[in-house]
């Protein structure tokens, strides 16, 4: 396994979060084919396409969602096949295992009257406090840094890991191009639409009025976007201030951020551009992934059809 772990960190590039997927799927087949407390070493020579059937069949049992048992299996696969590769065993009991097959779920898509209810919400119910210094100031940041992570996810479509982990020299506001590192740590670019440039902008420059209130030490801030600590805002955080705007502007609280990276595909999509465009902004690794959006557009000009058309 620690040779496996340094292959995925050298050799696939791996994230500390992929890491940690694939050990947490290994432990789960080693409690279920040994127990819980059985210590290493395992026999993994010993394990059969009988034992990856019964992991496959624990899950179902487990009720898990088929995208769940399919990234389990795909680590345990993934995993012989390194030791595979390295000589530790002789098959991969993992390949040829049918896969379960996912349920086509379109995923939820905002309109473009909920778009621009959105990313208003950070500017709605101001009013003029009496307030410190330092808490107007703040007040004022928050604002305008929400407002342009808003702006940023729907103008480039970007995954929230993606603008989270986001360092200012990734991007250049003259050209109007975000450059982001994807899943495995792959690189695009991404352009930026004017109103997402006009509202970095402005945050930047709120940013470094209310950094000489919140820094200790001085020097630059050490993130695009920070949080009341000075320190970098975290996914979660930028989840549940999507969530309070979302309550703001009267729309399901439900929706995540990848919302308006599907918002943003079907868009686009809507619009005319062509599918493979789309995948190269996506950073999809396959055209198929894509696809999924043609659905929904497909499924808009039905709603259009049937409302309109006289003979539908």
């Amino acid at each position: 396994m620690a040779a496996f772990v340094s292959y995925l960190r050298g050799e696939r590039d791996a994230s500390e979060h992929t890491v940690a997927n694939y050990l947490m799927d290994i432990r789960q087949f080693i409690a279920l084919t040994w127990g819980e407390n059985t210590a290493p070493p395992f026999s993994w020579k010993r394990v059969d396409r009988f034992a990856a059937r019964g992991f496959l069949v624990h899950q179902q049992k487990m009720e898990k969602e088929a995208t769940t048992s399919r990234r389990k299996l795909s680590s345990l696969r993934s995993f012989y096949k390194f030791m595979l590769r390295e000589e530790m065993v002789k098959l991969n009991p993992f390949s040829g295992l049918v896969l379960p097959k996912l349920s086509r779920r379109l995923p939820k898509v905002l309109s473009l009257e909920e778009i621009e209810r959105l990313l208003n919400a950070p500017f709605l119910g101001r009013l003029e406090k009496k307030d410190k210094p330092r808490n107007k100031a703040w007040d004022n940041y928050a604002r305008d840094r929400d407002a342009a992570i808003l702006e940023m996810l729907y103008s480039t479509g970007a995954r929230l890991n993606e603008l989270a982990d986001l360092r200012e020299n990734q991007l250049d506001l003259v050209s109007g191009v975000m450059t982001v590192r994807g899943k495995g740590k792959k690189e695009r670019m991404c352009p930026l639409g004017g109103p997402a440039i006009k509202a970095l902008r402005r945050a930047l420059d709120a940013r470094d009025l209310i950094w000489p209130l919140l820094a200790k030490g001085g020097g630059r801030p050490p993130a695009l976007f920070l949080n009341k600590l000075g320190g970098r805002l975290t996914p979660r955080s930028i989840e549940r201030m999507m969530k309070k705007y979302l309550i703001d502007a009267g729309l399901n609280p439900d929706l995540s951020p990848h919302a308006l990276r599907h918002s943003f595909a079907t868009h686009l999509l809507d619009a005319g551009a062509d599918l493979r465009s789309v995948q190269e902004l996506l950073g999809h690794a396959n055209l198929s992934t894509t696809q999924i959006y043609t659905h929904i557009s497909f499924e808009r000009l039905r709603e259009v059809y049937e409302k309109a058309h006289p003979k539908a």
